[in-house]
């Protein structure tokens, strides 16, 4: 299993509540319908909480997204598919790209919690 794992920042001129809005009701729903998503195993929006905001421009991250896939190749396919252009073009509507920072992951190895004893920490 692979994970995605992208630091969030709304795009300059978009209020808290706008950014959270987009994100929620127009490109969750754009990558749940699309060829590139479905090569998603599991697509996750972890948003900040709105009353966590110090003002409309609070420099901190607006959120996390966690996409899962099986594989590498299955990451790979979902940027190569066709309408992988029109997520971007969605993308560069709402978030600020120049401040994005994301991370390929590999399976986690769990230190505390529920499946704390199902993975070896070497």
């Amino acid at each position: 299993m692979v994970r995605l794992t992208c630091l969030l920042r709304r795009k300059q001129g978009l209020t808290p509540a706008e950014f959270h809005a987009h994100w929620r009701e127009v490109h969750g729903p754009l990558i749940a319908r699309s060829a590139s998503g479905s090569h998603v195993v599991r697509y996750e929006q972890h948003p900040r909480p709105l009353d966590d905001y110090a003002g409309d421009d609070d420099p901190g991250f607006d959120g996390v997204t966690v996409q899962w896939f099986e594989s590498m190749d299955a990451y790979r396919a979902h940027m190569g598919e066709p309408d992988f252009s029109e997520i971007w073009s969605d993308i560069e509507q709402f978030l600020d790209t120049d401040q994005l920072h994301f991370i390929l992951t590999e399976h986690p190895r769990v230190v505390m919690g529920d499946d704390a004893g199902s993975f070896p920490l070497a």
